[in-house]
């Protein structure tokens, strides 16, 4: 007769009548953890003070670790033990005042039966609001429903409300009625621009895009993993590249061709803002590494004939090489040092290759299609993603800051190549340094796209835009708040607020492509046209709608 042995089962942490759990979640690398955690228990406090006014008591879930610095669950272990506590039905919130794992809480949160509550600060400095789009997108994959609330202070009243709301009922009714879906018998498909996209899709489904992507799984971010199934209905399958050939790749790229690459780029008029300790600063060694980086990019380009390329880089090579953010802007790139094969030719001259940065599939697929159909079209078909990292007033007018940490293609900068300043990368972050490629993005209208999947169908939300450049002194405060070091491209989204993009888009990522204006109606009917023919669910965003 078998026995079974297994350790004691505590009893479950049941909250009393007025009582709300709450955990917090945040980063894996713990110098990130210990440097966010004032601000967090600074947000705990203000979370204990709106519940008071609603006669209700904070209780958290797990134990402040003093022997770490702080109070935030930094492992998928550490989530799956600490919820193995919680009464399988409570109302529990996640706080999030900084980026966050979602793979620490997300399967966890996937079985818990009660109400699961998302709740971020809208801070640049201390980005939660990025962290919980991401946990939300996360969970809206997984099937679970969950609600989201947001706030600067903790004590507006849309942050009252909406935790007044969600205290009684278990849920937050947000306003996205900026979405509106569009499907194969909408009249766009029968437009002479729609047509043209249907061909474009029709020709992706035929040929297949293929998305090569060095390893996966990038920061916690199971949003950016879609099932194989997904990818194969939409024509876009997956080449899965090991990071460890791309670093044997890069030691084959001999020393002259570095440095050839680096005297085009600084022939060009790029910045480098050059330094002496590689620990701190910016040395010619990083780049030179992340020169050859781009070539053996442009060489897995070739041999696997990828539409597009990423890299996940921020765990693994992160102790091993310079950031990747300057090869894959670089790559990303039409004007591009001329990447030679191993046998002569040049990669692709004359276009850019799309970079997936941080390998999210979900911002790969709007970004290979909208380079397919503008450079189909004959249009500047650089595309890149940005975090959706803050936003504030400026003149009676909401901008987005859309930040990503150094790739983002030269075009897309004001002043392009020559306009570009290469910072050494954030210590914290990025070890072996690295040069990003920041500035200002560019003034220009822009087509805005974000892909998630839901069972093992995708989906893509699809808006326009327009990007502005603001008065330095305006642009600087809003650098200053973000990450300095990292290009910063300011945005209005038409027809969409800014509480309605919290509450609807399943990402912390956009991606973004630019498109002249007397061009625009006529690529965006293309493109969603486009999207339907590949078998993607569409739903069109804010003043795009009346454009079809």
């Amino acid at each position: 007769m078998l026995t079974l042995k297994l350790p004691l089962e505590p009893a479950y942490l049941v909250p009393a009548e007025d009582e709300v759990l709450f955990v917090t979640n945040a980063d894996l690398r713990e110098s990130a953890n210990v440097e966010c955690w004032p601000v967090e228990a600074d947000y705990e406090k203000r979370l204990a003070s709106a519940l008071e006014k609603l006669g209700r008591r904070a209780r958290r879930a797990h134990p402040i670790k003093p022997d770490k610095g702080h109070g935030f669950i930094s492992s998928q272990r550490e989530g799956s033990d600490v919820f193995a506590t919680i009464d399988p039905h409570a109302p529990v919130i996640v706080l999030l005042t900084a980026w966050q794992y979602s793979h620490h809480l997300a399967n966890s949160l996937a079985r818990h039966r009660g109400p699961v509550l998302l709740m971020a600060n809208f801070d640049g400095t201390w980005p939660g609001l990025v962290g919980m789009l991401c946990m939300a997108g996360t969970l809206t994959s997984l099937g679970k429903p969950h609600s989201r609330l947001w706030s600067e202070t903790f004590e507006d009243a849309f942050f009252l409300d909406g935790l007044k709301a969600w205290l009684a009922t278990g849920k937050i009714v947000h306003d996205v009625s900026h979405l509106h879906r569009v499907d194969v018998t909408h009249p766009v498909m029968k437009t002479e621009a729609g047509r043209l996209g249907q061909r474009i899709g029709e020709w992706s489904l035929r040929h297949k895009e293929i998305i090569g992507l060095f390893d996966t799984y990038c920061m916690g971010m199971m949003n950016g993993v879609f099932p194989l199934k997904a990818l194969a209905e939409i024509g876009m399958p997956l080449e899965s590249l090991s990071q460890s050939d791309l670093l044997m790749e890069m030691g084959r790229v001999p020393t002259a061709l570095r440095e050839e690459c680096l005297a085009w780029y600084e022939k060009r008029g790029m910045t480098f803002l050059w330094g002496d300790d590689g620990a701190t600063e910016l040395t010619r060694d990083q780049v030179l590494e992340q020169c050859a980086m781009l070539i053996a990019l442009g060489r897995f380009v070739d041999r696997f004939g990828l539409s597009a390329v990423g890299v996940q880089y921020q765990q693994g090579l992160a102790r091993a090489c310079a950031a990747s953010d300057f090869a894959e802007g670089a790559i990303g790139s039409t004007e591009r040092f001329p990447i030679p094969t191993e046998d002569g030719r040049i990669v692709r001259p004359g276009k850019p290759i799309p970079c997936v940065n941080e390998v999210d599939m979900g911002t790969a697929i709007p970004q290979t299609m909208l380079f397919r159909l503008l450079d189909g079209f004959g249009l500047p078909a650089e595309t890149t993603l940005h975090d959706i990292r803050w936003g504030s007033e400026f003149e009676g007018e909401f901008y987005w800051d859309l930040e990503i940490s150094g790739s983002v293609p030269f075009e897309h900068l004001k002043g392009g190549v020559a306009g570009a300043t290469g910072h050494r990368q954030p210590p914290m972050y990025f070890p072996k340094g690295g040069s990003t490629i920041a500035g200002q993005g560019k003034a220009g209208r822009l087509i805005w796209a974000r892909a998630h999947y839901e069972g093992t169908t995708a989906h893509l939300h699809v808006g326009v835009g327009r990007a502005v450049e603001l008065p330095t002194q305006e642009f600087q405060r809003r650098l200053n708040a973000t990450t300095k070091e990292w290009p910063l491209l300011n945005a209005a989204l038409d027809g969409v607020s800014r509480d309605q993009l919290m509450a609807g888009h399943q990402s912390n990522h956009i991606t973004v492509a630019y498109v002249p204006e007397e061009h625009l109606a006529e690529v965006l009917r293309a493109f969603v046209a486009q999207a339907i023919t590949q078998n993607l669910v569409v739903d069109v965003a804010g003043s795009a709608y009346s454009m079809l």
